[in-house]
């Protein structure tokens, strides 16, 4: 396995479309107040980490690295989520009911077959990418299913589908293991 920098992986704040269940992808949603106070969270949990800090392009990573940093960060468009095509916007719910079929195997298998969309190889490709250009600590802001992927890569997991990924928790990788800060006051 590869050695990696030390890595301090945050998703995005909560947005009005994760408590709706709406698919974002590539699509936007504010920050909830949840969300806000989810990034103020990430940056008392990372203040006085030493690294490069570095931010999805898409909006609701961006106000969540500022929230969390205090002022803007440079952006990677290879943090940005991965693409849901036509999906985007769409109730989860409501599209597991439509297309039962393409939802079945495994839990995160869908992201394969979204119209229109990226696919995992694409995604794998570009967060291998992303990992071959770190040259030390980095402290990113990305999504969920982006997130997934760096931990893959980099942890040698089995599937994607492996552990929770928390909004308002740092994911530490270091020495190929993962620890999640959590802020006291997020139960």
């Amino acid at each position: 396995m590869r050695r990696h920098p030390d890595l301090y992986l945050m998703r995005h704040g909560e947005t009005a479309w994760n408590i709706e269940g709406r698919l974002q992808g590539r699509g936007d949603s504010p920050l909830t107040a949840r969300g806000r106070q989810q990034a103020a969270w990430l940056g008392d949990l990372t203040r006085g980490v030493a690294g490069a800090r570095l931010s999805s392009p898409l909006g609701r990573a961006d106000q969540t690295a500022r929230l969390a940093f205090g002022a803007a960060v440079p952006h990677d468009p290879r943090l940005a989520e991965i693409c849901v095509g036509h999906w985007s916007g769409a109730l989860e719910h409501d599209l597991r009911r439509a297309h039962p079929d393409l939802f079945a195997g495994g839990p995160l298998d869908w992201y394969d077959r979204c119209p229109g969309g990226e696919g995992l190889a694409a995604l794998r490709s570009r967060c291998r990418a992303f990992l071959d250009d770190l040259t030390g600590p980095t402290l990113v802001v990305t999504h969920g299913i982006t997130l997934r992927m760096l931990r893959l890569l980099v942890l040698d997991l089995p599937d994607l589908a492996c552990g929770t990924v928390r909004q308002g928790g740092v994911h530490v990788l270091r020495g190929g293991a993962e620890t999640v800060l959590r802020h006291p006051q997020d139960i």
